[in-house]
């Protein structure tokens, strides 16, 4: 199969202009949240999916000091769905203790990562003060288990996307905008 963008997207979702305001929005929110801190607040992004909003994101936040880290890890493969089993494949580096550690995902689906991953982060040998989810995308029809969402860019419904970070086999991630992958291209 080629790769054809704008002949694989069913309809985009989210324009770029659409997702710059909703960055906006979540930089102003966390930016109010935390501006009387005497803490750092610790950043941290999901690798792949959450680089390209993470990076526009803090860039928004300007209340208070920032360190950053990466984590990542595996559980969807080149598949459409959460297989389960989460591996981490990079934990975060920094020390989060007295810290206030804030977690940026680009889409919660299921929660069953998300869950673990919070988990691990809240039960580390010298925790932070405090674990804050914000995510881009939320797709609450899809959710397995529950999971708490800080700061939320929007819900959408039961479709599969691509793009602004997000990938299918790795690819579209580059994308600037948010749009549905045509079926046929995932359930060849």
């Amino acid at each position: 199969m080629t790769y054809n963008p704008k002949a694989d997207i069913e309809k985009i979702v989210f324009s770029a202009a659409d997702i710059d305001a909703m960055v906006k929005r979540l930089g102003r929110e966390i930016s109010r949240d935390y501006a009387d801190s005497d803490k750092d607040l610790v950043c941290v992004s999901m690798l792949s999916g959450a680089a390209i909003f993470f990076a526009d994101v803090v860039r928004h936040i300007e209340t208070c000091p920032l360190v950053f880290d990466f984590m990542k890890v595996s559980s969807y493969g080149d598949g459409t769905e959460s297989g389960g089993t989460i591996n981490i494949e990079r934990d975060i580096m920094v020390d989060v203790a007295d810290k206030h550690l804030l977690l940026i995902e680009d889409i919660v689906d299921s929660g069953l990562t998300m869950s673990r991953i919070l988990a691990h982060l809240r039960t580390r040998p010298a925790p932070p003060v405090d674990v804050k989810l914000c995510a881009l995308l939320s797709k609450p029809a899809r959710r397995q288990t529950d999971v708490h969402i800080d700061y939320l860019g929007a819900e959408v419904p039961d479709e599969f996307l691509i793009g602004y970070g997000m990938d299918y086999a790795k690819k579209y991630r580059n994308l600037p905008y948010i749009g549905v992958l045509k079926r046929e291209i995932y359930t060849v």
